[in-house]
């Protein structure tokens, strides 16, 4: 072989082995690249799931307080009730002590009235 040759042969075989060596960088590099975009998807995430977790507990307690609330509601409208019932019960009371003094002013006045009339005939 000629000395040609082989410095041919020898300087493909030397970029053949750069190509080699530099492929073998680009995919060690790419591997590293997903690698880190991975750890930072699995950060997110774990983000989202403390994020939703403290959303689910907060969720939890609203709900427990909505109904305290509607409990002391219903409670308020009972007692609302029992209060509307008593002066319905009071105006009731109220009329019928209206009605009866209105009698008793009419029993006075014709008592007063007869008692004018014996007066007189004691003249």
């Amino acid at each position: 072989m000629s000395t040609v040759a082989v410095i041919a042969i020898v300087i493909g075989v030397v970029v053949v082995v750069a190509v080699v060596l530099l492929a073998a960088r680009r995919v060690a590099e790419n591997r590293r690249e997903r690698e880190r975009q991975r750890e930072r998807l699995r950060s997110e995430a774990a983000g989202h799931r403390q994020e939703a977790e403290a959303h689910a507990v907060t969720a939890t307690e609203k709900h427990d307080e909505a109904e305290r609330e509607r409990e002391r509601a219903a409670e308020h409208a009972a007692i609302a009730d029992e209060h509307a019932k008593a002066a319905e019960e009071r105006e009731r009371r109220a009329a019928g002590a209206e009605d009866r003094a209105e009698r008793e002013g009419r029993a006075a006045g014709l008592h007063d009235q007869r008692a004018a009339e014996r007066e007189r005939d004691l003249e």
